[in-house]
């Protein structure tokens, strides 16, 4: 009788511990061989996602799941690993893909939709570092990047500098080429605006430095690939953040994923606000995002894309140095008496269909329309216009032998025409009694019809386990049609201009030494067009002989990782010849005219390093440093008499620096950051200079998992807390009119702050 009662008491206790262990939440972690956490590696049971790493590496499983349990350890980077997860075993290691020697991949033309597919190092921004800022400061995590320098003069008017290129560019940029999801977002004359985008909704960011890049066109500057967030298979949730700042900045961001085995979707909206800190500087967006795909059966898929964006921007303008001195809120006095603003309405939309013929061959075809109505009163006039694009694009990727490896080839084609509708209307916002912008008479009426082709071939060889080369080659054609629908009789200025064919080549070369010791280097031929408007005379004709700027860029690089991998250093050094410089000539207020002025030579050395050591009790120390030093120069440059070769080109610093450091500690993660930036000359004769500055930014996250389905993250940051005064963007080579004094300063935001709440919930 003793002995039953121990035995069902044994039992009971049994019970009791079976219980009590299962009804708290199954954990594990996922390290590198530097021991550090991986975040975003899905954990798949039976091929179905049941959860998913965060920032330090740990995954949690509800309690229903019994142990030990068999997982499959899922990511991108990393080989994919089957463990056995029990109470005893729960930490575990994956191995990076090593990017020289993982030449058994199978290639397939929707990875060209996400990735450049450079085999020599790019710059690859992630989620995380995007989340590491402001969630409306895409732009800061962007001039991490060595070599990168974007000029932000506000919300909407950003000008991205890649090794000096496109430094002369006076507002926007036009010196690279830009996708979002594998879909073009750069227009018929060059022009980029990544401010469409919501970076909340950004999964990852490519740069490529230079011409490079065949498959994505050739241009000087270079390459961005931008990627939205994707649910993957098996998960479903509801996110939403809400966050508040300085000077009214209001932004939500509320999306819904949802994917199975068949189909995946994606559903995004986005408000921002806030009256900004000069005056005449208010900004209204609302933006929709919808990515859907669905696979048809195991050769086939289809994809949907569509990105609508619809935002107010009233537009303080440059300001004075006097101005900028003495009271850098203000805003241009012109601009702020006509109260000029611009109201866009933009529509990215595309479909995708992917076929696979077999394992190792395959082929995606993309069909897009792009469409911006812009409307935007200026003091010397309202600008009003609209642009229907139109385009298609293939790319056929294919797996071979070479050398007893696997080598593969990518070719296709890319084409793009667009109807630019544009006129300018007087404004006559001086007789409307202090109100603003009034339109007056029609001062011009035209459509341009601006077309451009690029057919693009890639391979790469193995030639042993250690040397890889490809080899690839840009071919494009451009032509621009010009119909005035103002001018009658001998005044009408309609005209065509046919671009000759361009040949862009491009070689890159990688040698693995050992595991963590590479060298690369990248031979490559690029070119840039310019807009018709810059082909324009004073006198509205199309100067035949204006032709688009054409370089060569050579680098050489090396990555080492030390102490167990958790040391990386990259090093690359490159030198980017440009013959027929484009230069914007002002030939009135806010107007310009282009032309061929000469020759220029960029010369830098870029250096990164980062370090991340993760230590017992879940404490993230990560710093990290980017640097770079560079020497651009005016080769041949006269301007009007007045020579320039050998001064400095206008508008880019001699050096950058920025660095900061990552600290994580169970649910907080703190990073703090900063942001140098040398002095810049301001004019040709480099007789101003701009003054250097440092920015320094500061965010703290907190982020817990209240349940199954429930998790949450509050924050706070501040940017700028120094409150440096400084110039966040300058126009190069201003003049005043008149008695005014020339306005070359778009002021820095002063010290500001912003809070976040996110909820999600899950599936």
């Amino acid at each position: 009788m003793k002995f039953m009662t121990v035995k069902i008491l044994a039992i009971v206790i049994l019970i009791a511990v079976n219980n009590i262990l299962h009804s708290q939440n199954i954990t594990g972690r996922v390290i590198n061989d530097s021991n550090a956490g991986i975040s975003d590696v899905h954990i798949l049971l039976n091929n179905e996602v049941i959860s998913k790493t965060n920032s330090e590496g740990v995954f949690t499983l509800a309690e229903t799941y019994r142990l030990p349990l068999e997982i499959n350890l899922k990511h991108v980077n990393y080989y994919l690993k089957t463990v056995r997860l029990s109470e005893s075993n729960s930490v575990f290691k994956l191995s990076l893909l090593d990017q020289s020697l993982n030449l058994e991949e199978v290639i397939i033309s929707s990875t060209y939709q996400k990735e450049s597919r450079v085999i020599i190092p790019t710059e690859k921004i992630s989620v995380q570092k995007i989340e590491a800022y402001s969630p409306v400061d895409l732009v800061s995590a962007i001039n991490e990047t060595p070599g990168v320098y974007i000029q932000s003069g506000a919300l909407n008017t950003n000008r991205i500098v890649i090794r000096g290129v496109g430094s002369r560019t006076l507002y926007g940029t036009n010196k690279i080429r830009a996708y979002f999801n594998g879909i073009p977002i750069t227009n018929g004359t060059g022009d980029t605006a990544i401010d469409a985008f919501d970076p909340e909704d950004i999964e990852n960011l490519e740069i490529v430095k230079g011409p490079k890049v065949t498959p994505y066109g050739t241009n000087l500057g270079g390459t961005l690939l931008l990627n939205s967030k994707q649910a993957v298979k098996g998960e479903t949730y509801f996110k939403t953040n809400l966050t508040l700042g300085s000077y009214g900045l209001i932004k939500n961001n509320m999306s819904f994923a949802t994917a199975n085995k068949k189909l995946a979707i994606n559903l995004n909206y986005d408000h921002l606000e806030t009256d900004g800190f000069r005056d005449n500087n208010n900004y209204d967006r609302h933006a929709i995002l919808l990515t859907a795909n669905y696979k048809i059966d195991e050769k086939n898929d289809i994809g949907v894309l569509l990105n609508y964006t619809d935002y107010f921007a009233q537009i303080p303008s440059s300001i004075s140095k006097t101005a900028f001195e003495e009271d850098p809120s203000q805003a241009a006095f012109t601009w702020n008496a006509a109260q000029g603003y611009e109201n866009n309405q933009q529509v990215l939309a595309g479909l995708n269909y992917t076929h696979r013929f077999s394992d190792n061959f395959s082929n995606t075809t993309s069909l897009f329309y792009t469409y911006l109505d812009h409307y935007e009163p200026r003091p010397f006039n309202i600008l009003d216009e609209y642009t229907n694009g139109y385009g298609a694009r293939t790319l056929f990727a294919k797996d071979f032998k070479f050398l007893n490896n696997n080598g593969d080839l990518s070719f296709g084609a890319e084409i793009y025409t667009d109807e630019y509708n544009w006129k300018t209307i007087e404004n006559r916002y001086e007789d409307n009694n202090g109100n603003g912008s009034l339109e007056g008479q029609l001062l011009s009426d035209n459509v341009e019809n601006r077309n451009n082709l690029n057919a693009f071939a890639t391979v790469t060889l193995p030639f042993s386990e250690k040397l890889k080369a490809q080899f690839g080659v840009n071919f494009n054609t451009t032509k621009y049609k010009f119909k005035d629908d103002f001018n009658v009789g001998v005044n009408n200025l309609n005209a065509d201009r046919d671009f000759d064919p361009i040949i862009a080549p491009n070689l890159n070369l990688l040698y693995q030494f050992t595991p963590n010791v590479n060298a690369y280097a990248n031979v490559s031929r690029g070119f840039n067009y310019p807009s018709i408007e810059e082909t324009l005379t004073p006198e509205g004709v199309i100067n035949p002989d204006l032709g688009p700027e054409t370089g060569i860029n050579y680098e050489l690089g090396t990555e080492v990782f030390l102490l167990d991998r958790k040391l990386k250093f990259e090093l690359s050094a490159y030198l980017l010849d440009i013959q027929n410089l484009l230069v914007a000539d002002r030939i009135g207020d806010d107007q310009y005219i282009g032309r061929n002025a000469g020759q220029t030579e960029h010369k830098g050395i870029e250096l990164s390093v980062s370090y991340t050591q993760i230590f017992e009790n879940s404490f993230t120390l990560a710093p990290y440093l980017n640097a770079e030093i560079t020497d651009n120069r005016f080769i041949d440059f006269v301007d009007d008499q007045t020579d320039y070769s050998g001064n400095t080109l206008t508008g880019v610093p001699d050096t950058k620096v920025n660095g900061g450091v990552h600290f994580g500690y169970k649910n907080f993660v703190l990073n703090t950051n900063f942001l140098h930036v040398g002095d810049m000359p301001l004019n040709d004769a480099n007789t101003l200079y701009s003054d250097d500055y440092t920015v320094f930014n500061t965010k703290l996250s907190y982020r817990s998992k209240l349940s199954d389905h429930f998790s949450i993250e509050i924050n706070t940051g501040i940017n700028n807390f120094t409150d440096e005064h400084y110039a966040s963007s300058v126009l190069i080579n201003a003049i005043g009119f008149g008695n005014s004094e020339p306005r070359y300063y778009y002021p820095g935001m002063p010290r500001n702050w912003f809070s976040g709440f996110k909820i999600a919930y899950s599936i």
